[in-house]
């Protein structure tokens, strides 16, 4: 679980789908997530084994987002992990092992769903092909093919976001619950500062 929900929140991008395009799809997915400015509240995330039902592992924790740069994930079990995108680098505190690992977002082409959700919608025109899949259910496949997902759907509840759901290279599939979400609270990018803990080991991909 670890591997996956790393792969995924540190910004691997997505493997293309062979699809069709869907232009109205890409316009409403568009303005559905124009009206995503911040957002903060738990997840719960379950991964399945290769084409089955079989859970293989469970997490959850708190995530924040704040267009158009800034994202926190915090995984509090059954790993101790907080993950964050500072606008200027990409943050990640394993608790557990002690240690820090920091790199620079500029010139990343990678995108994680998080980072989908804050970014620049241009990229949903340039860079991936999105289909409705059923009611509130958009799939969005990248137009590279040097990426590590096949598939990324993002779920929408009263036009509100509910759930993300990626299925990696071997079929193994990622479910990822929003619960008590929040769109109104202030969020600033003060919320995002983070300082490495005196004693972990730091591990810079940036000098």
């Amino acid at each position: 679980m670890k591997k996956i929900v790393l792969l995924m929140v540190l910004g691997l991008c997505l493997v293309a789908g062979i699809a069709r395009s869907d232009n109205s799809a890409t316009e409403q997915l568009i303005g559905l997530l124009a009206g995503v400015q911040q957002l903060q509240g738990q997840f719960r995330q379950v991964q399945y084994a290769q084409e089955d039902e079989t859970v293989t592992a469970n997490s959850s924790g708190r995530f924040k987002l704040l267009k158009p740069h800034y994202v926190s994930w915090e995984i509090d079990s059954p790993d101790n992990q907080l993950i964050v995108a500072d606008g200027e680098h990409l943050w990640h505190f394993d608790r557990d092992l002690e240690t820090v690992t920091r790199r620079p977002v500029a010139g990343q082409q990678d995108l994680s769903p998080l980072q989908i959700l804050a970014g620049d919608t241009a990229l949903l025109r340039e860079r991936f092909l999105v289909s409705r899949t059923g009611q509130g259910r958009f799939r969005l496949a990248p137009v590279d093919d040097k990426a590590a997902f096949k598939a990324l759907t993002l779920v929408f509840v009263e036009d509100r976001i509910s759930a993300m759901e990626v299925v990696d290279k071997l079929n193994q599939r990622l479910f990822i619950e929003l619960l008590a979400v929040d769109g109104e609270s202030a969020l600033t990018p003060a919320d995002f500062l983070f300082e490495p803990p005196e004693g972990a080991d730091l591990f810079y991909h940036d000098r």
